[in-house]
């Protein structure tokens, strides 16, 4: 009996004790029919990009870090964007090849994750008839945003198992997403029409424009009203460019410096910097001005890091090699090849459309400098699912140069040497293979023509 009452006791002990919520997250799954090539997760700016392990019959188990709450699972061809808290346990399963109509998420967590998988579906389906309603006027582009508000906010409703706060944030989150929508239409609307005149109305932004940009809870729970506010002070940053004669890069420092919220100036100083310092062309400016506003120590870490890896970029520097990349007209070629030329590269994707506008002006120039001391090469960062495309493209278009493709997109070291975040993206190295520009103008710049002048190519 005692014994009994001494276990009683210890259970009783063991009950009221406080649960001990883990400060991490687990993900697990299986993926079939994927397709050759990594699968990894991702936060949405990208500070964290692991590739995740996969068996050999698509199963993965990985651990996330809780000090980020979105994450992205990609496989090369489809996102699963997830929310993370402490202690969700999520497993996740869907067919490659059939991907909207088998994506299941289970576990710990899994009511959000599965709300959030209906959204972008319908989403998904909306924007197939973007171009159709980026062309409608004013009111009746409202009318189709607004209808389309209300029918995710049926979505949300009709989800079993959200937490109300959730259902709260999301509706506003929902609210914000149809500013954003507005916010894009007017320069939607002139692409699709072509009619480059066109002017929104007066109050057409009028929710827009009386926003509080200062609203810091807003700011660090919706995704949509930190790309309202980023927006917003990209226009302030326009006007302070044009009126005191600055680059960009340096007018939204300067604009986002004098932010009164640490937590808004720190995070937008952080989102520019980490993209944009290494496309600015004074680097060292750039880093000194992030550096003189920014208070956030883990921010400026990263942005460290990056900075002095840019100064290994520097004219005169040995440049990053590729090497031995499948070359279109058969075998393979490395950046050694083609010592004792200049070296022109373009840095693509057949997915792009800035790097495909910049096909004929590439022509263009190829064609002026045909038989100077130059070679141009054009290196594709497809992915492997997509190397078909790439052959036919270069067949199709007649592409010049040579036409190289690298050996992992994105992943590849020549890629991640330069530092590589958007494409397309020009570099110039000279005949002793050290770098000129690694951020070299398009072929549709002036710019382009005055460099090779400068260097007597």
């Amino acid at each position: 009996m005692k014994k009994i009452l001494c276990l009683a006791i210890a259970i009783s002990a063991l009950a009221c004790k406080e649960e001990v919520k883990p400060d991490y997250a687990i993900i697990s799954g299986k993926i079939t029919n994927k397709l050759p090539g990594d699968v990894t997760i991702n936060t949405d700016d990208r500070v964290i990009s692991d590739i995740v392990a996969i068996s050999d019959y698509g199963s993965f188990i990985d651990t996330l870090s809780t000090n980020y709450n979105s994450y992205i699972l990609y496989d090369g061809t489809n996102p699963v964007f997830l929310k993370i808290e402490p202690g969700y346990n999520l497993n996740i399963t869907y067919d490659a090849k059939d991907f909207d109509n088998t994506i299941a998420i289970t576990g710990v967590g899994s009511e959000i994750n599965n709300y959030i998988v209906a959204k972008n579906k319908q989403k998904k389906e909306h924007r197939k008839e973007a171009q159709d309603i980026f062309m409608l006027d004013e009111s009746d582009y409202i009318e189709r945003k607004l209808a389309f508000r209300e029918s995710q906010e049926q979505l949300l409703l009709n989800t079993k198992g959200l937490p109300e706060d959730y259902i709260a944030k999301e509706k506003k989150e929902l609210y914000f997403e149809y500013l954003v929508a507005l916010s894009t239409y007017e320069r939607a609307h002139r692409y699709y029409t072509k009619n480059e005149d066109f002017k929104i109305s007066e109050n057409f932004l009028k929710e827009v424009n009386e926003l509080d940009y200062s609203n810091i809870e807003d700011f660090n729970a919706s995704p949509s009203f930190k790309s309202l506010t980023t927006n917003y002070y990209n226009k302030k940053a326009e006007e302070l460019m044009k009126n005191d004669s600055l680059a960009f890069d340096m007018a939204f420092l300067k604009t986002a410096s004098a932010i009164e919220s640490e937590t808004i100036k720190n995070t937008l100083l952080f989102d520019f910097a980490n993209y944009n310092i290494t496309y600015s062309k004074d680097v060292d400016e750039f880093y000194n001005m992030f550096k003189a506003n920014s208070t956030d120590d883990k921010n400026n870490e990263i942005i460290d890091k990056k900075y002095n890896k840019l100064m290994a970029l520097t004219e005169g520097k040995p440049s990053p090699k590729f090497v031995d990349y499948e070359n279109y007209a058969g075998g393979t070629t490395s950046l050694d090849d083609l010592k004792g030329k200049y070296v022109y590269v373009d840095v693509w994707a057949t997915w792009c459309g800035p790097c495909k506008r910049e096909i004929p002006y590439l022509k263009e120039v190829e064609e002026k400098y045909h038989g100077k001391n130059i070679e141009f090469v054009s290196i594709s960062i497809d992915k492997l699912t997509d190397y078909p495309k790439w052959k036919t493209m270069v067949d199709e278009k007649e592409l010049g140069g040579v036409q190289l493709f690298a050996d992992n997109d994105w992943n590849s070291d020549f890629v991640k040497e330069y530092q590589i975040q958007g494409i397309p993206r020009f570099i110039l190295i000279d005949t002793e293979g050290n770098i000129v520009d690694s951020n070299a103008p398009r072929p549709s710049s002036e710019a382009l023509i005055k460099l090779f002048d400068e260097k007597k190519i």
